[in-house]
């Protein structure tokens, strides 16, 4: 596909790099954005500076947060000593909005994934452990995708919490195997959610 535009060009490439956009919607999103005004225009541009410069992880879960304590986890009303562990925002959003679940709780920022060369190290496990070690918690809840990668994570983060006097669950399996957490509608995940059974290693 041939550019007249070496701006043009710039800006198809730079919002092609984003996931799921391909060259031809790039460079429609790109023409789009041309015929914005520069008010509108520099409004965009602020808003991506900001959401780089001032989004912080909570301190305490992981989560994405424009305070160094996000929302939930400063929340009095719910319980913290019921912990749910999800791999990104997404599956934080995709819970929270089927109002089942009134714990907090641990983003995981991935899934142990040796092919992608992605091991423990380079997941937030250490602070749930932590947190685990505090005997301040009854139950932790593994909410992961049902792959290959949320099973290992499974796997991985029970033999690190097994030792602990904690109920360790996991949601029930309304969730189809294989399919990610955040693509479950709201109904199926509110109800893997409330019949959310012990997790158990597979024989």
């Amino acid at each position: 596909m041939q550019i007249p535009s070496k701006y043009l060009e710039n800006a198809t490439e730079q919002i092609a790099s984003l996931p799921g956009i391909g060259k031809k919607t790039a460079l429609r999103l790109a023409l789009s954005l041309l015929k914005r005004s520069e008010i509108e225009i520099a409004d965009f541009t602020k808003s991506i500076l900001e959401l780089k410069s001032n989004l912080m992880n909570c301190k305490s879960c992981g989560n994405i947060s424009d305070e160094p304590i996000c929302s939930i986890c400063e929340n009095p009303s719910r319980d913290h000593s019921i912990v749910c562990v999800v791999e990104d925002i997404r599956d934080v959003m995709a819970i929270e909005s089927t109002s089942t679940f009134k714990g907090v709780y641990h983003v995981l920022g991935g899934l142990i994934s040796p092919m992608d060369g992605i091991g423990p190290s380079d997941l937030n496990i250490e602070n749930l452990v932590q947190k685990a070690a505090s005997n301040k918690l009854i139950e932790v809840i593994f909410a992961l995708s049902s792959t290959m990668e949320g099973d290992t994570t499974n796997f991985y983060l029970f033999k690190k919490l097994q030792s602990f006097e904690i109920l360790i669950t996991t949601l029930s399996r309304g969730i189809s195997v294989g399919s990610e957490l955040q693509y479950a509608d709201e109904i199926t995940l509110g109800r893997s959610m409330q019949h959310r059974h012990p997790f158990q290693l597979a024989k």
